[in-house]
């Protein structure tokens, strides 16, 4: 098994990446949505994150408000540990299992927005970054997204800097162009990859 972390900035195209990777055989574990699955109405996870928030988190229909939550934790650091304390270890055991069902020979990626703010890079065999320049990151969450300059500019500024995520990459995907360019970037990794993984990849976990 060859299990490789992807991360990148907001707006810099890691979730088409992720996309071009599941396509060619890739097992993806997608950390967001596994992060929304494990607070699913009627899952321990949700009980907990109620136990320390209170109901006031829940929508009417019983789901959680993840507006309401954000507003509590994210001007909050040590609200947020707590949180993080609950949704962490769900998301890792989560993970874990779904990346023992792959099989030995798969070639995993852990799709993982905040691998480099995490200090996460040592759990894999390789790390790819999906870079963009900050101005092509901010025009596409304008452009494309709906955000306000400042908004996008809050969300940017909330993440590693592009140094640092740079500083963790094994192998780094030039998205600052058009999505033509980014297809054979994406596609001779993938070559390498394989190539790795039938040469035996080292495991950690």
């Amino acid at each position: 098994m060859l299990r490789l972390g992807l991360t990148g900035g907001i707006g810099a195209g890691k979730s088409e990446v992720s996309r071009m990777l599941s396509s060619y055989g890739a097992v993806l574990i997608d950390s967001d949505r596994i992060a929304r699955e494990v607070v699913e109405p009627g899952t321990p996870g949700l009980a907990a994150v109620v136990a320390e928030f209170g109901p006031g988190v829940l929508t009417p229909e019983g789901a959680l408000d993840r507006p309401k939550l954000g507003g509590i934790v994210f001007g909050d650091p040590e609200r947020l540990r707590a949180l993080n304390a609950i949704v962490h270890p769900l998301v890792r055991a989560r993970s874990a299992e779904l990346e023992a069902a792959a099989g030995p020979d798969a070639i995993v990626v852990h799709d993982v927005p905040l691998l480099a703010e995490n200090g996460l890079a040592p759990l894999y065999d390789m790390v790819m970054v999906v870079d963009a320049a900050p101005g092509t990151q901010l025009d596409r969450l304008v452009r494309l997204r709906g955000m306000t300059e400042d908004e996008a500019r809050a969300r940017m500024a909330a993440q590693a800097t592009r140094e640092e995520r740079l500083a963790v990459a094994d192998v780094v995907i030039d998205n600052d162009g058009p999505l033509e360019e980014l297809e054979p970037q994406v596609r001779k990794v993938w070559a390498d990859l394989v190539e790795r993984a039938a040469g035996g990849a080292r495991t950690e976990g």
